[in-house]
Parts: structure tokens; sequence; C-alpha cells
């Protein structure tokens, strides 16, 4: 299914929950979707940890490879460097529609409440808060101490979506990739783009509601 949105950066750090910034890319290009692509030092580590993917250093051999992996011969993906201030995003008279940090850790959360702006990631969620654009923090952290807490509510007074990597268990998932979809499609429906990776809440193939 094709999306009305046009480009959306999407930012992995080093949280744990590679899996779910991958399953977004992925569902992004499908849906037609332009996506500008940060991935932080930290998350290629866990990105090597948690999955079969091991990413080389430079942002046009990640996207090389990222391209192979899913396919993408419309040149939709676009990987850019942390320090690469020259990018579209770093600026507000060139901006995506949207912005989604999937998966974020506390520090990217902190940095971006406070303004920090020391990385690409940082600057395009700044550019993206102060022209008033969709910011999603897919945060993947437990327990959450009162720092967190603070800046979690600090960005949601700025019109950020903070979403919690919290899976839901009513549609009855049996494999990891099915807890995985539930948050992907949380995420995509607020972007507006249309899916039907999981059944919704009292579809029959969800099971009982009671």
């Amino acid at each position: 299914m094709k999306s009305s949105l046009q480009s959306v950066t999407l930012a992995m750090t080093g949280a744990s929950g590679a899996q779910y910034g991958l399953r977004l890319l992925e569902c992004l290009l499908e849906a037609g979707v332009h996506v500008y692509v940060l991935i932080s030092q930290p998350a290629k580590v866990v990105l090597h940890m948690e999955t079969d993917l091991h990413l080389p250093g430079r942002p046009r051999e990640i996207e090389r490879v990222l391209r192979g992996r899913f396919q993408d011969k419309a040149g939709q993906l676009e990987v850019l460097g942390e320090k690469q201030w020259t990018a579209p995003i770093a600026s507000g008279s060139a901006v995506a529609d949207a912005m989604v940090i999937c998966p974020c850790t506390t520090g990217t959360l902190s940095a971006i409440a406070t303004g920090a702006s020391r990385s690409l990631i940082e600057r395009a969620a700044d550019v993206t808060l102060k022209e008033k654009r969709k910011l999603l923090v897919v945060l993947r952290e437990t327990p959450l101490s009162e720092i967190h807490l603070e800046n979690m509510l600090r960005l949601s007074r700025m019109n950020a979506v903070v979403l919690p990597a919290s899976p839901g268990f009513y549609h009855r998932p049996q494999r990891v990739e099915d807890l995985v979809d539930f948050i992907v499609t949380r995420v995509l429906d607020h972007l507006g783009v249309p899916n039907n990776l999981l059944p919704r809440w009292g579809d029959k193939r969800g099971g009982s509601t009671e």
C-alpha cells in the first residue's frame, strides 16, 4: 500500500530493539516513502549483536548493503553520516515530512529534550520540532528513572510522540516478528502510512476482546 507521505527521517540509536528499526524501514520502503537513514555507531554494534547484519563504516557502503537487503531499486533509501551537516535534514528549509527514532536510547532522548544537537540525529530531531513536524520517539528502556520520565514529558509537551517499545499481546503473537510488528504498526499509524501488518483491536483475527 502506497503512502501519501513523501519522506521520513529514520534514525536508529544504540538501544536494544534493532529489529524494530529494520522492520520499519522495510515497511516505509514498501509504501513508496523516501527514507533518510541515520545509524549511530552504537546502533551498528547493536545491529550486529541482535541480527545477522554487519554494517560497514561509510554511509555509501551502508546504503549499498541496505539497498541490497531491502531490494531498493528505486533509490528511495538514502544513508547519511552522523556528522554530515550539509544533509537536507539539517536545515529547516528542506525538512522531511516526519522523523522517527527507532529504537531510541535515553541518552538520545535527553539530548533532544535539551536541544544538544551534537550529531545529525539530534540536529534533525531539533529541526523537526522547531518546524512543527511530526517526531516519534520509540524509547527502549526499562525501568525508567525520574530523569527519563521528565525528558519524555518535556518532549511530549513539544508535541513529539513518545512511543515506548511495549508490545501488546491481545493479537496472540506466535513469533518474535509479531511483537515487532505490533510496535511498527503503531509507528506507521502515527505517520499515516496504511498497513495491515496485524489484526486490529476487535478484529476477529485478533482473538477474544473479553
